[in-house]
């Protein structure tokens, strides 16, 4: 039984609902068992989701400091090696190409409430991995969850943001990525003297577990239920999160956003001509954010600072952590400047941080010395610290915003398939390259790499600061 009672919809728990039309029973649950609005329910809503990317970041950084004793245990060689670290890309590819859809056919909480459970399971069984076989085997299934959730988290969070803190709230999601790097780092090291990688990987279990339970109680978003045609439930979701019963400009505005898209929200709509030039600026920056080389730095830290001369693993694995809790400090001053400066000041000054600190990276390794390690260690900070107010949570923000609604879940799927298949070809090929070409010059290339990103983000990147998702699709529509 449908009804509408105090500003929000419930629907009977008791009386069985047609199939297939109203059956969000958990989503209205959770709006009427809570009695926060506005601010702080966005904010708790936005918390939950954004574990999706805690697990994200814990699952991709904890490897660095494990490998180094899973290669002892399993005998592992050096491409053995890369395949172990790029199983779980090689997931996340699987994941993102479909997340999109799922999320646009399902809904985004449902997708994240699968992934919460993907994200335990693969924990659990990586942890107890007997062979090398099941190791790799348990991190692409890991992977599909990363895959799922950096599809789908960003989106989530985007869609039940007010337009003023839409920047910083979106950017949680990076955020929660960095913390999870950081809390990888932190256990890694707490482990590192007795070897336990087991412990190392099947940690992550408990943040899936909050994570799931979290989604449970959280509404679907209001603009995915209105594509849906559940107006009415959206309009609760819209009271909730907004602390307002005027939301009906807000679902005006969506309802005429739909009305003026002639997608229908398959593949080929991505190459329609109001959605192609968006569609470029995702692809693009999705495969920079990885060949500039962040991620050669989150899984093989410890070996580049063993390489530029820390004798010790736990001494690379700490100086690891250091890395990580700046990439954590400058990604939540980001997140305070994203919506007062806006994405592309950030975007340019961030790249160009880089590109300083990865020719000064490459330099310092063609010209050895007694203090390379501290050298080495300082730049990776500048680098790590540039990528966090730039490429890191700016790439994940703009492409939730950027997207029609009838297709934003498939674009932006697609751009994150992007980006993970380019982090599984430079995951994949990094440790070779440094045997082939040294240090320096595989530092020189993500230099250059950068330079190319600067390049694309200052021609092709609009800036979105204050403006509403319908805002940004009309911007499309009209250059």
């Amino acid at each position: 039984m449908l009804s509408q009672s105090a500003g929000h919809v419930t629907i009977s728990l008791l009386e069985p609902q047609p199939p297939g039309k109203f059956d969000n029973m958990p989503e209205t649950v959770a709006l009427s068992e809570t009695r926060l609005r506005g601010t702080r329910f966005v904010q708790i809503a936005a918390f939950f989701a954004a574990l999706g990317g805690l697990l994200f970041g814990y699952d991709t950084g904890v490897i660095s400091g494990a490998l180094i004793f899973i290669k002892r245990d399993f005998n592992l060689t050096t491409i053995a090696e890369e395949i172990v670290v790029s199983g779980v890309l090689l997931g996340a590819t699987i994941g993102a190409i479909i997340g999109g859809q799922m999320a646009d056919r399902f809904g985004r909480r449902r997708v994240l409430l699968v992934t919460a459970t993907i994200f335990g399971v693969g924990a659990l069984v990586s942890a107890f991995a007997p062979s090398s076989e099941t190791l790799i085997a348990s991190r692409i299934v890991l992977g599909i969850a990363i895959g799922l959730s950096s599809t789908n988290v960003p989106v989530y969070l985007s869609e039940v943001s007010p337009p003023e803190a839409r920047g910083w709230i979106v950017s949680l999601f990076q955020l929660a990525v960095t913390a999870g790097i950081v809390s990888a780092y932190i256990v890694d090291y707490a482990f590192a003297n007795v070897g336990g990688w087991r412990w190392m990987l099947g940690l992550a279990v408990a943040p899936a577990m909050v994570f799931g339970t979290g989604m449970f109680f959280l509404p679907e978003t209001p603009r995915w239920l209105i594509r849906s045609g559940r107006r009415e439930l959206a309009r609760g979701v819209l009271i909730r999160i907004r602390a307002s019963s005027d939301v009906d400009l807000e679902i005006t505005e969506i309802e005429t956003s739909l009305a003026q898209q002639v997608q229908s929200g398959s593949w080929s709509d991505l190459l329609h001509r109001h959605v192609r030039p968006a569609l470029v600026v995702g692809l693009g920056l999705a495969v920079f954010q990885q060949i500039t080389g962040i991620n050669t730095v989150i899984y093989y830290a410890p070996k580049i600072l063993q390489a530029a001369g820390f004798a010790s693993a736990s001494g690379a694995i700490l100086a690891t952590a250091g890395v990580g809790v700046v990439n954590f400090g400058m990604t939540i001053v980001a997140m305070f400047l994203v919506d007062r400066i806006g994405r592309r000041p950030l975007l340019l000054a961030g790249i160009a941080g880089m590109i300083v600190t990865l020719a000064v990276l490459a330099l310092s390794f063609h010209h050895t010395s007694a203090n390379l390690a501290w050298i080495a260690v300082i730049c990776l900070m500048g680098y790590v610290a540039s990528f966090a107010i730039s490429l890191g949570p700016i790439f994940w923000l703009i492409i939730a915003e950027i997207y029609p609604l009838k297709v934003r879940g498939i674009a932006e799927g697609t751009a994150a398939t992007f980006n993970w298949a380019s982090n599984l070809i430079v995951s994949l090929t990094f440790l070779t390259l440094l045997e082939k070409l040294g240090p320096s010059s595989t530092f020189a290339l993500f230099a250059f790499c950068s330079v190319a990103s600067w390049l694309f983000s200052y021609y092709r990147v609009p800036e979105t600061k204050g403006r509403t998702l319908e805002q940004i699709e009309a911007f499309w529509r009209t250059s």
